[in-house]
C-alpha cells in the first residue's frame, strides 16, 4: 500500500519540482549574484550542454523564476536575471551553500 505524502513533505515536494535537479540550483545561484548571458551561464556552471542549459532556462522563466531580455541588435544579445519572485528562494541558496561548505569540511575531517 502507498503511503500519502504528508502535508509538510508536500510542501518540499512542491518545492524541489520547481528548482530540483542537477541544474536549475546551480543556475538560480549564478543569477543570485548577476544578470548573466547564456556563455557566462554556460561556462559558470560547467559541464552543462547548451541543449539541457536552454532547457532549464526555459523551465525556469515559465515558472516566473528568471526573466529572458532579448536585445534587438546583430548579433543577438540574449540576458538572463532573477525576477522579484526568484528573489523569495535566495534565503534557500544560501542556506545551501552554507551546508555544502560545513559537508565539505566535514568530509575532509573523516
Amino acid at each position: 500500500m502507498k503511503q500519502q505524502i504528508s502535508l509538510g513533505c508536500s510542501s518540499v515536494k512542491t518545492t524541489l519540482d520547481v528548482i530540483g535537479g542537477k541544474w536549475k540550483p546551480l543556475i538560480m545561484f549564478l543569477l543570485t549574484k548577476e544578470t548573466m548571458r547564456f556563455s557566462e551561464l554556460q561556462k559558470g556552471i560547467g559541464g552543462i550542454t547548451q541543449k539541457m542549459l536552454t532547457q532549464q532556462l526555459r523551465e525556469l522563466e515559465s515558472d516566473k523564476l528568471i526573466s529572458r531580455k532579448v536585445y534587438a541588435q546583430v548579433p543577438p544579445k540574449v540576458e538572463y536575471s532573477i525576477t522579484s519572485y526568484g528573489k523569495t528562494l535566495i534565503p534557500v541558496f544560501k542556506t545551501m551553500h552554507q551546508w555544502g561548505l560545513v559537508h565539505t569540511k566535514h568530509n575532509a575531517n573523516l
